[in-house]
């Protein structure tokens, strides 16, 4: 596998990000989709990374910067038919290893509370995430869980 740093350009890389908001709009409200579409992704402060296997995309991931301290997670998704071979796991690693390098005291990040979601919660805890209250603006609602994860003391 390698993970390279995308200019989100490439034709597969735009239909996983399709897919990811389309399964996002069918597991939320729409009011509650925080999920990044292609021209968010771009924008200054947000680093995007893709992971393949030869020529098959397995999966993305992106961090935000928050703050000179602290970043978010973002777009996190794995296509169904390439889920269970640690790609999220790898791309999860690189963007708090990266986070690190940055000095980043802490990673956050926002996913659903639907059960579709749980597998994340899960992948996520095993770096460390605990669940945490909103931040850089969220609010609290029944459809999110805020996880972080403390770098300093990781």
């Amino acid at each position: 596998m390698r993970i390279d740093t995308d200019d989100l350009s490439r034709p597969q890389v735009r239909a996983l990000l399709d897919e990811h908001l389309t399964n996002m709009y069918e597991l939320s409200p729409a009011d509650q989709v925080f999920a990044l579409d292609v021209s968010a992704l771009a924008a200054p402060g947000i680093t995007f990374w893709t992971i393949w296997d030869s020529d098959a995309l397995l999966g993305c991931g992106a961090l935000k910067e928050l703050e000179a301290d602290h970043g978010e997670v973002k777009s996190m998704r794995t296509p169904a038919a390439y889920r269970g071979r640690g790609a999220g796991r790898a791309i999860l690693a690189h963007i708090i290893e990266t986070a690190r390098r940055r000095g980043y005291a802490r990673l956050s990040l926002e996913t659903g509370s639907h059960p579709d979601f749980f597998p994340a919660h899960h992948l996520y805890r095993s770096a460390g995430f605990v669940e945490s209250g909103p931040f850089a603006g969220y609010l609290e609602n029944p459809h999110s869980v805020f996880m972080e994860l403390r770098l300093s003391e990781v």
